[in-house]
């Protein structure tokens, strides 16, 4: 199974001409209401390629109509929500403002993603057999336990390190990476991580590269047109290409890879195979709008049918 620890949050979304700076107010004629949080947007992906009932999803949300209609969502998403626990705070909640030239301001506060912990998972769901999938946006200490928890069961790490922490210390890079089979970053987040270490990396495949040996895992690396690239601890490199599309929306293209990838190492298929239909769910999500809404289903996927 695919358990995915991690945040869930409601997106309030509001279209205005321009995004005010401090002590300005400006009127938006509405607002969108979106389901997101990075957790919440991996285990929809993965549930969307593997189908119902083979992806769970642990954090926690508020005792609030916001909390009823995440659980709500992620159910009627295939994804087994019976280890969400319930918050005395509130639930996680992002205030975004987009103005006319699409550029966007985003606030995130954290509720009760900060209160996410690794004892809501009982060991019943942490075997050999769990493909863990990791983020950054529940507190760093419980995801390390979660990933420790499933190494010593035998269990396969998926960690995406994304949003790198503004203050993240080369401890913090070390414990990680020990505790991780599989690290997913982009081009940035793999050069912040090994400059935490201490490297100077020229690019992301010399950084992904040097974390993937330091860590004695595997680096993935989403390289936006360029597909994705994975370099193994012996200095082994794949390659997947992109799609060649013209994006509609890129929100929620990284969760879908990450997704979508962690659905394909559940079925014990190749790496090669893994990147493939990564690269292309993340593609086919491009094509749509919204981060959950865009994402796709197996049938979509072409990867999958050779």
């Amino acid at each position: 199974m695919i358990l995915v620890f991690g945040s869930l949050n409601i997106d309030l979304v509001a279209r205005v001409p321009v995004i005010p700076g401090p002590g300005r107010t400006v009127l938006a004629p509405s607002y969108e209401t979106h389901f997101g949080g990075k957790g919440a947007n991996q285990a929809v992906a993965a549930a969307r390629i593997s189908g119902a009932g083979k992806v769970a999803m642990a954090g926690r949300v508020g005792r609030e109509g916001f909390g009823d209609a995440a659980i709500r969502n992620l159910a009627e998403s295939g994804v087994a929500t019976g280890l969400i626990v319930r918050a005395d705070e509130p639930t996680g909640c992002a205030f975004i403002t987009v103005d006319a030239s699409g550029e966007n301001a985003i606030t995130v506060a954290s509720g009760a993603n900060m209160a996410a912990r690794a004892a809501d998972v009982p060991d019943a769901f942490v075997t050999p057999d769990t493909i863990l999938v990791l983020q950054m946006e529940v507190p760093f200490a419980e995801a390390l336990a979660m990933a420790r928890r499933t190494r010593a069961a035998s269990g396969k790490v998926v960690w995406n390190l994304a949003p790198v922490p503004e203050k993240m210390s080369g401890a913090m890079v070390r414990d990680l990476l020990q505790a991780t089979d599989y690290l997913i970053t982009n081009e940035h987040e793999a050069l912040d991580a090994a400059s935490a270490l201490g490297t100077k990396p020229a690019d992301f495949e010399t950084a992904a590269a040097e974390l993937a040996k330091a860590g004695q895992l595997t680096c993935v690396v989403t390289a936006g047109a360029q597909g994705a690239f994975a370099f193994a601890a012996d200095g082994v490199r794949v390659h997947a290409p992109s799609l060649k599309i013209t994006p509609v929306d890129t929100t929620g293209a990284g969760d879908t890879f990450v997704g979508a990838f962690a659905c394909i190492l559940g079925e014990k298929a190749s790496l090669k195979k893994a990147l493939e239909v990564g690269c292309e769910a993340a593609a086919l999500k491009c094509l749509k709008l919204g981060a959950q809404d865009g994402m796709p289903a197996r049938g979509e996927i072409r990867a999958l049918r050779a």
